[in-house]
C-alpha cells in the first residue's frame, strides 16, 4: 500500500559510506549548483519585456516564496502555483502521486552553531507542485469586483489616499512623502486606477524610516509590483511594458538583480496580504439568519364556559 501513496525524495544516497569531509563536499557542490541556477535565471529574466513579463506573473500566480526559490522554481517548471516539500504536503494531509519527481529546493533549516547558539540556515531539498499530489480539491480562489478592490486597498493602504483634481497632465497617481499621502486622479477606468495605486503603495512601502528613500530608486520596482498585483486579481495587464525596466538593470550584477527581485516581492506579497485581510474581515452587520430556530407559537388555553358566555 505504501508504494501507492508515494515516497519521500531526497538527496541521492551513496552508495558507499562518505567521511564527514566527503559529504560535506558534496553538500557544498549541491548548494553551489542551485545557487547558479537561481542566479543564471536572475540574469534571464532581466533580459527583455517578455521574460520579464513571464517572471513576474509566475510570482503571482505561485505561493508566497523566497526570491531565490522563485528563481529556482520558475527556472525548471514555469507552471508552479504551490510548491511544498514532501514533509508539509504530508502536514496539509495530502500525499505525493507515486512517480513524481521533486524540484530542487531551498528549505530553511535551524541549525545549532559550535557555541551551542540556534542559528537559521537553509538545506537543498526537494519540493512538489499541488499538481503533484494526492487530496481534497482545493477551494477555487474567490473573485473580486474591480470597485472591491479599490475600497479593500484605500481601507488597507499605508497611507491615505485623496482623490484630485489636479494632477500634473500624464500623471495618473503620486505618492507625495512630504505629506504621506497618494493622490489619485479622478476618473480614470477602474483598472487603471487599481494599478496606479498599486505602484503608488509600492512607493509608500520603500519609504520607511532610515531606508534613505527617493523616488527614482524605486521606480522600476514599484512598475513591477504593481503588475503582480494586477496579475494576482485577474486584471488586464496588457498595457505594461518592461523593456526600460530591463534597459536600466541591465549592468547589475545577478545578486543586485536578486535584491530588486526581493523588493519587487516584498512590496507586492505586502499589497495583497493586506488587501487579502479587508476581503477575509468583511464588516459584520446584524441581519436574520437563514438557519435560525424558529420560535415556537404558544397553544391556546381552552376558554371558559364564562367566557363563551361573554362572546354570545
Amino acid at each position: 500500500m505504501s508504494n501507492l501513496i508515494g515516497r519521500k525524495e531526497e538527496s541521492p544516497q551513496p552508495q558507499q559510506q562518505y567521511t564527514k569531509e566527503e559529504y560535506a563536499a558534496i553538500k557544498q557542490a549541491e548548494r553551489e549548483s542551485a545557487w547558479a541556477k537561481a542566479d543564471a535565471q536572475a540574469q534571464e529574466v532581466f533580459k527583455s519585456d517578455a521574460s520579464m513579463k513571464g517572471f513576474l506573473t509566475f510570482m503571482a500566480q505561485c505561493t508566497p516564496q523566497s526570491t531565490r526559490n522563485l528563481l529556482i522554481l520558475y527556472n525548471q517548471n514555469k507552471e508552479i502555483t504551490h510548491p511544498r516539500t514532501f514533509d508539509k504536503w504530508k502536514e496539509a494531509g495530502r500525499s505525493i502521486r507515486s512517480g513524481e519527481k521533486g524540484y530542487t529546493f531551498f528549505a530553511d533549516q535551524e541549525y545549532t552553531k559550535e557555541d551551542g547558539t540556534i542559528a537559521n540556515g537553509y538545506t537543498i531539498t526537494k519540493a512538489y507542485d499541488i499538481s503533484q499530489t494526492r487530496g481534497p480539491q482545493p477551494l477555487p480562489q474567490q473573485q473580486h469586483l474591480p470597485e472591491e478592490i479599490i475600497a479593500a486597498m484605500a481601507e488597507q493602504s499605508p497611507v491615505p489616499l485623496a482623490i484630485s483634481d489636479q494632477l500634473p497632465q500624464g500623471v495618473q497617481a503620486q505618492y507625495v512623502p512630504k505629506q504621506r499621502t497618494i493622490y489619485v486622479r479622478n476618473g480614470m477606468d477602474e483598472t487603471t486606477t487599481i494599478c496606479a495605486i498599486a505602484r503608488e503603495q509600492a512607493h509608500a512601502s520603500f519609504d520607511s524610516v532610515g531606508s534613505g528613500y527617493y523616488r527614482q530608486a524605486y521606480a522600476a520596482q514599484s512598475y513591477c509590483s504593481a503588475y503582480v498585483t494586477a496579475q494576482k486579481f485577474g486584471l488586464d495587464t496588457s498595457a505594461f511594458r518592461f523593456d526600460k525596466v530591463c534597459e536600466s538593470c541591465a549592468q547589475m550584477t545577478p545578486e543586485e538583480k536578486r535584491g530588486f527581485i526581493s523588493d519587487v516581492k516584498r512590496a507586492a506579497y505586502s499589497m495583497n496580504r493586506d488587501i487579502q485581510r479587508s476581503f477575509r474581515d468583511p464588516e459584520q452587520a446584524i441581519g436574520p439568519d437563514e438557519f435560525s430556530v424558529e420560535t415556537q407559537k404558544a397553544a391556546k388555553s381552552p376558554k371558559s364556559k364564562s367566557e363563551k358566555e361573554a362572546e354570545r
